[in-house]
């Protein structure tokens, strides 16, 4: 499997946030975790810390502050 690149792991990402959303709140320690077990060696924190900045910068997620910090999906992205 070839190295990954921040722009998979984020679409990765998005994509698990999409699966559990309205069901399960996720941290971004969660989505970390998911990741690296998903992808093995080719996926460490900060390519996982990059993906979240991503994520963030092009407004398909946000942060949510609900008894803790968490990852969340932007309803406002895709408008």
């Amino acid at each position: 499997m070839p190295a990954q690149t921040p722009e998979s792991v984020a679409d990765a990402m998005y994509a698990m946030l999409k699966d559990y959303a309205g069901k399960k709140n996720l941290k971004a320690m969660d989505l970390t975790k998911a990741m690296i077990e998903k992808f093995g060696d080719d996926c460490d924190k900060q390519l996982c810390k990059s993906a979240i900045r991503i994520l963030m910068d092009d407004a398909r997620c946000t942060y949510s502050y609900v008894g803790g910090s968490y990852v969340v999906l932007n309803p406002d992205y895709g408008k």
